[in-house]
């Protein structure tokens, strides 16, 4: 499975991507007209270029298909469920950080 965290590059082209999921280039196609969630950036000429972030959200997607046996609609749902779950997860983080640093200030001044 990819490792996002070992990826070095800024761009990756659909090609790499493709290679890196061992997936055809078409069905990443497919799943960026299905999943409004995969919209890599474009050059000029129109070639995709997928950042780290992009290829997250692909893999995200490969394992609800690929490896979890959901279907398009069933991996739609899921994903949605999975980026609320995150979203929360991050402000729960912003808020223990802001407390924590009130704590400091707070252990400081005593």
């Amino acid at each position: 499975m990819v490792d996002i965290q070992k990826l070095t590059k800024l761009y990756y082209t659909i090609g790499e991507v493709a290679k890196l999921f061992d997936v055809s280039t078409s069905l990443l196609r497919y799943w960026e007209s299905e999943f409004p969630q995969i919209n890599p950036g474009k050059t000029n000429k129109g070639d995709r270029r997928y950042t780290k972030k992009d290829i997250q959200k692909i893999k995200t997607i490969y394992i609800l298909l690929k490896e979890e046996g959901f279907t398009i609609e069933g991996a739609k749902s899921a994903y949605k469920k999975r980026e609320e779950r995150d979203n929360k997860l991050e402000e729960i983080k912003v808020k223990l950080n802001t407390i924590q640093k009130e704590m400091k200030k707070m252990r400081n001044h005593l």
